[in-house]
């Protein structure tokens, strides 16, 4: 007999909404939770009897009964609203338009943007992560469950974080949710520094996660609506409707804090800085050590994003008229030009070309080099090349059941092996292949881990932390 409980707990004020749903059928406990309305994640465990099994799962339902949580009727309670960044586009009044190479249309507005070595990523609010080279070609696409927020990069990871309260890993075939946020935290921006997650929220508070998805600590700053953070080694960097504050990583305190021009609606960082773009129609260039403001760069609207060239030689910055600045070092104005294609909500500078996703949901591919700019201001700029979907285009989407995930019965050689274990009342994942830190822990899918089940990966490396990273595919091993 199929037995099943659902739990919610709804708080006034934005806070906690969120469900939990236990299942039992014969000796198999199935626990589904997330916020409400959601679909969810999934987690399945499978006993050595039936008795065992119902204990385990009355367990889990009278902790949650502790902590606030009511039995209730499915679909009866609202989803709560999760907020979209509220923007508006106005055309630009920039008497040129900026050299545009080439065109992706997403068909969605689109605030997640990522260039690296091989290829460019754009996430939009439809859940869509695109992948395309360096020419445009269209590589790959990723379903997520909800609108994407922001894509970042931890070495050679990317994450998306998304509407539902979850960072997703993309850095393999199989996406999965790396991190899951609680419930009531409405994601504005984050960053991960050697898989630290940083998350700056509607409310104005700084949320901090280690790579196990466990809590390390969070700090209400002095305003709200974080649209802000950026991490590093010494400091996590956070911009709200107040200023730019820094926190010791270890969550020890508060280094510094820099009243802004304007509420914070973008932030960027180099080595020795970090750049604020404000409501204020500025830029502001800040010390990383104490704060101090170093330059400024004025726009003629409000600053929605900004990017640098490698150490911060020029300085970007898009505003809500559609516009794309440059400047020089020193906050002397170079050049601005309309994008052509809608307000830049996040851009990247590599390799004398500056890459803009926009309200209009295009990704850009704008030729900044000298002469193209020049070129440009004189009225020439080339026919941009607008970029078509292919009709066969591989499409992943996250695995939320182990059975969702391919199986092998042998180990591919080169292959790492790792298992799923019972570790103080939690299921950790260890490395079985010798040659690893036995005792390190695996940053692992939640939703396919099941205690003694072992899987194959492609790769492990090691972080500075004292865990591993998965890289490349995941597959059960039978």
């Amino acid at each position: 007999m199929t037995t099943k409980t659902y739990l919610e707990l709804s708080q006034d004020g934005g806070g906690a909404h969120k469900f939990y749903e236990v299942t039992v059928d014969g000796t198999v406990v199935s626990v589904r939770y997330g916020r409400i309305g959601a679909a969810g994640q999934t987690q399945t465990s499978t006993f050595a009897t039936v008795e065992k099994a119902r204990a385990a799962a009355a367990k889990k339902i009278g902790e949650k009964v502790r902590k606030g949580y009511a039995p209730a009727v499915q679909g009866q309670r609202a989803p709560r609203a999760v907020t979209r960044r509220a923007v508006s586009s106005a055309p630009s009044t920039a008497r040129s338009v900026a050299p545009v190479l080439w065109r992706f249309r997403t068909g969605s507005a689109a605030f997640g943007i990522h260039v690296d070595d091989e290829r460019c990523w754009v996430g939009n609010q439809a859940g869509e992560v695109f992948t395309l080279g360096h020419s445009g070609e269209v590589q790959a696409r990723f379903s997520l469950p909800d609108g994407v927020k922001c894509l970042v990069a931890d070495d050679f990871w990317i994450y998306a974080g998304c509407d539902d309260g979850r960072v997703y890993d993309l850095s393999s075939k199989l996406p999965f949710a790396a991190y899951d946020i609680a419930a009531d935290v409405d994601i504005f921006w984050l960053d991960i520094h050697e898989g630290v997650l940083n998350v700056a929220d509607r409310s104005g508070r700084l949320t901090v996660i280690d790579h196990e998805d466990e809590h390390q600590w969070a700090r209400s700053g002095p305003g709200e609506h974080a649209w802000m953070v950026r991490a590093d080694s010494h400091a996590v960097y956070y911009g709200d409707s107040r200023g730019v504050t820094a926190y010791a990583p270890d969550g020890g305190g508060e280094l510094w804090h820099t009243a802004a021009d304007g509420g914070v609606l973008f932030g960027w960082q180099e080595d020795a800085s970090v750049y604020a773009g404000t409501a204020r129609r500025k830029v502001h260039r800040l010390a990383k050590k104490d704060g101090r403001t170093e330059a400024v760069y004025g726009c003629d609207s409000p600053v929605y994003s900004c990017a640098t060239s490698p150490g911060g030689r020029f300085v970007f910055a898009g505003d809500n008229a559609s516009s794309v600045y440059c400047f020089a070092e020193d906050g002397t104005r170079l050049w601005k030009l309309g994008t052509g294609g809608g307000s830049a909500l996040s851009m990247q500078y590599r390799d004398e070309r500056l890459y803009l996703v926009t309200t209009d949901g295009s990704l850009l591919c704008v030729d900044a080099s000298e002469a193209a700019i020049a070129a440009a201001q004189q009225g020439t700029v080339p026919v941009a090349q607008d970029i078509k979907l292919a009709a066969a285009l591989p499409t992943y989407a996250p695995a939320t059941t182990v059975a969702a995930v391919d199986a092998v019965r042998a180990v591919p050689a080169g292959s790492v092996v790792v298992e799923c274990v019972q570790e103080g009342g939690r299921t950790r994942v260890h490395v079985v292949t010798e040659g690893y830190e036995s005792g390190w822990n695996v940053q692992f899918p939640r939703a396919i881990r099941e205690p003694g089940a072992r899987y194959v990966v492609d790769a492990l490396h090691p972080a500075s932390g004292g865990f591993y990273r998965v890289r490349g595919d995941i597959r059960r091993l039978l």
